[in-house]
């Protein structure tokens, strides 16, 4: 009886989800909102772009229904991505796919892999940048590294995630500068971060160079570096990490995935919404106005990427000896 009762409701999932799905393929869809997970708090880099695209799809009509953005924070983004995996096959979720998601991939106590994801499209990059505040001692990127080797664990470093690209640009800065040794607290988001470092909490940040740009313009923080390899058009006269004697090359993927499982007609449909609005003057105003490395990639490229950037991830927790073996 149990058996059959078991196979009974089996059935009735199959039957409701070959529903969803039929129904997602109509040329009606999306016939109410959709969800757009951001995994990190307002006013952080994640945020920020993820409320400018979904302004863009309103403002531009390129869908008869509104993305909406649901902030779900904690975990550092394991709460936002478990959600998310609650939702496969699921047409009206969506996530903000920053690097968080091949760094969960890399992740042995984790393991949520890509295969959990439907890869969208890529919109841009956001670089890391190392700031400090207005009146910091520290000139330059070296100076702040040699202040690290000289009095190790003493400078402070503000990030939003302990596994993420502001740590990473730490770790890479202290493989660079042999001696140096960072300490570092995680926030929320990149705004909390910021601020702390405005406030004085904090001695520096290493998060997007996007989630400072109010505090640079109102003259609270002052950037040292941007860790990409060749500057950036919006700012000349900002060096890089590698003018600095640091090779660099790091940033914030700024992308969208739906859930694995969503139907190949519904996800093609996005991808080419996500085009449509990555061509529109509005967009192109984010890149310039917040600073990112314009660039787009559709579904498949996006997806290499992503693969990409696990392996990196993978061999930076080998080298800081994070998650290198399965929780026990």
């Amino acid at each position: 009886m149990t058996k059959g009762l078991n196979s009974l409701a089996a059935l009735t999932t199959a039957v409701l989800a070959v529903a969803i799905c039929t129904n997602a393929r109509g040329q009606n869809y999306p016939t109410r909102s959709i969800e757009v997970v951001v995994p990190t708090s307002p006013g952080s880099g994640t945020d920020i772009y993820a409320r400018a695209l979904a302004d863009i799809v309103r403002r531009e009509k390129l869908l008869p229904r509104q993305l909406l953005v649901q902030n779900r924070t904690g975990g550092s983004s394991l709460i936002a991505i478990n959600y998310f995996q609650t939702k496969r096959g699921d047409p009206y979720t969506m996530i903000a796919a920053t690097g968080t998601v091949a760094i969960m991939a890399a992740r042995e106590d984790v393991k949520i892999g890509l295969e959990n994801y439907t890869p969208l499209a890529l919109l841009a990059v956001d670089p890391q940048a190392v700031m400090v505040s207005a009146d910091s001692p520290y000139k330059t990127l070296r100076d702040l590294a040699e202040a690290a080797r000289k009095t190790p664990d003493t400078i402070v470093g503000a990030i939003t995630n302990p596994l993420g690209s502001g740590r990473q640009v730490i770790h890479y800065l202290e493989k660079l500068a042999p001696g140096a040794k960072f300490k570092f607290v995680t926030f929320k988001g990149g705004g909390e971060a910021v601020l702390s470092v405005a406030g004085g909490h904090t001695h520096f940040t290493t998060e997007n160079l996007s989630e400072g740009l109010a505090m640079l313009e109102s003259k609270k923080l002052r950037a040292l570096a941007i860790t990409s390899l060749t500057r950036l058009p919006q700012m000349p006269d900002l060096p890089t990490a590698a003018e600095a004697g640091y090779k660099i090359d790091a940033g914030t993927l700024r992308g969208f995935s739906f859930p694995a499982g969503v139907s190949k007609d519904i996800a093609a449909q996005m991808e080419k919404v996500l085009e449509r609005a990555h061509k529109t003057p509005a967009w192109q105003d984010q890149v310039k106005r917040y600073y990112y490395e314009d660039r787009y990639l559709g579904s498949a490229e996006y997806a290499k990427l992503l693969v990409q950037r696990v392996e990196e991830y993978r061999a930076f927790f080998r080298d800081i000896g994070a998650y290198t073996k399965p929780a026990t």
